[in-house]
């Protein structure tokens, strides 16, 4: 009996090693694991995760143990928002339920228990066997089946899968964070018109609200507004959200969202619903110019349709982000491949596992409904509710009305901080002409098609 008390006690601890918790080093095949620093050391770029950080010096854990030492100071803004962010979720774990330990089972903490279920099994046979306690009631083959099953039965637990917390970068989306190199990287080709920055929640876009291109030309139906500089700046910058979540019940933009800006464009401009707050399709209606923009009652230039102008200057980038964090591209895929069959969101899941927007020329041109949760302005009701954070017009003077039988011919910029615009009703042409400073004086002109001038200052 000693013999067998002495196999299962073997048995029982090979099951514990064979368990027990691995090496934490990183190898060659944990490569793909590792991140990739913005960091040259003596030539050799730095690749490995974050570890700790103490005095303003981070310690990243390379392969084969590894150790590197930064100095927090010298970090690229995307390393040092990478690494805010491990350091905010290790001070979230520290100081929140820190004294709460709820065990999960079947999971890694378990297995401790599990290990001593096994050994007290052993210990009661023992000494149960030597006792002559159980000798007279059961024979020795009958409690050696016994131990056999129980040992068994901790050795199916234990190779159960591990209870794992959701990984960290994904809010528990099932999302990954959207990398801030990569949206920045859309916005880039429009700078320094545009300024671009970011926390570990948002990314913001900078603007004045003015394009890359030309405005107004080809409108049909004009509501008399102008574009004019705004202040997207500050506090009043636009948001995009790093960590996207896809929304239980997409909210559609057919009876939703006919106030305020559903996607910023990598130009800086804001874009509208496909459907004005009249719930009309702006595009069809004639309210748009070539560009698939117009102004609102601030003056505020902003697209309804997709800018899919931008394409030229962006190629295969992202031509805008919607303000629940996915991507919008142009008529193509993001490895250059034909678009793709479209969901009634207006977008899809591609090859990257990350699901994306399309702009077309035709409705809904951007934003069927939001794929992703975005927060709703508690002041607004639907259709004209809007998205939180937005950003808001700076009106220089009060909304006009609709000029009919209006046709904007013409928009051009004659001198710096000056724009004239040419109209046409019938036969007869009109023109608006202003100037501002950089104080946002705005000098007006305005000649009427039967030659009338009207000056007006705001």
């Amino acid at each position: 009996m000693k013999k067998t008390v002495v196999l299962f006690t073997t048995l029982f601890i090979l099951i514990v090693n064979t368990f027990g918790h691995p090496t934490g080093q990183y190898t060659q095949q944990d490569l793909s694991l590792l991140r990739h620093w913005n960091i040259d050391i003596n030539g050799q770029q730095v690749i490995g995760n974050f570890l700790m950080s103490k005095n303003d010096v981070v310690f990243i854990e390379g392969i084969n143990g590894k150790i590197w030492n930064v100095n927090l100071s010298t970090l690229s803004g995307d390393d040092r928002n990478y690494v805010d962010e491990k350091i905010a979720g290790i001070q979230s774990l520290n100081y929140t339920n820190r004294n709460v330990y709820t065990p999960q089972f079947p999971g890694t903490y378990n297995y401790f228990w599990l290990c001593m279920l096994g050994l007290g099994a052993i210990g009661f046979y023992a000494l149960a066997y030597y006792t002559q306690k159980i000798k007279a009631a059961v024979s020795w083959r009958l409690a050696f089946s016994g131990l056999t099953t129980a040992c068994m039965v901790l050795f199916v637990i234990s190779c159960k899968k591990t209870v794992v917390p959701t990984p960290s970068g994904n809010g528990g989306s099932g999302i990954p964070k959207t990398s801030t190199g990569f949206i920045d990287s859309a916005f880039t080709p429009y700078k320094p018109a545009i300024a671009t920055g970011w926390d570990t929640t948002y990314f913001y876009v900078a603007s004045n609200g003015i394009p890359n291109h030309n405005m107004m030309v080809g409108i049909t139906s004009w509501q008399q507004q102008v574009p004019v500089i705004q202040n997207y700046t500050g506090t009043n910058r636009w948001s995009i959200p790093l960590q996207p979540v896809y929304a239980t019940t997409p909210l559609s933009t057919r009876t939703n969202l006919m106030r305020g800006a559903v996607a910023i464009a990598a130009n800086g401009i804001p874009i509208f619903n496909a459907l004005n707050n009249r719930g009309e399709d702006a595009f069809m209606i004639g309210e748009l110019d070539q560009w698939g923009g117009h102004c609102g009652k601030g003056d505020d230039y902003h697209y309804h349709a997709a800018p899919l102008s931008l394409s030229s200057t962006s190629g295969l980038k992202p031509i805008a982000f919607a303000l629940d964090g996915f991507a919008v591209y142009g008529a193509k895929e993001p490895d250059g491949s034909n678009m793709q069959a479209l969901d009634t969101c207006h977008g899809h899941i591609y090859n990257n596992g990350v699901y994306h927007y399309h702009g077309t020329t035709t409705y809904p041109y951007v934003v069927g409904a939001m794929k992703g949760k975005v927060t709703i302005d508690p002041a607004s009701t639907a259709p004209e509710n809007q998205i939180l954070p937005q950003a808001f017009t700076s009106p220089i003077r009060p909304p006009l009305t609709p000029l009919r039988g209006a046709v904007i011919t013409g928009f051009t910029a004659p001198a710096a901080n000056t724009y004239n615009l040419t109209y046409q009703i019938g036969s007869r042409l009109g023109h608006v002409n202003y100037t501002w400073d950089n104080a946002r004086h705005y000098h007006f002109e305005f000649i009427d098609t039967a030659g009338v001038t009207t000056i007006a200052n705001y």
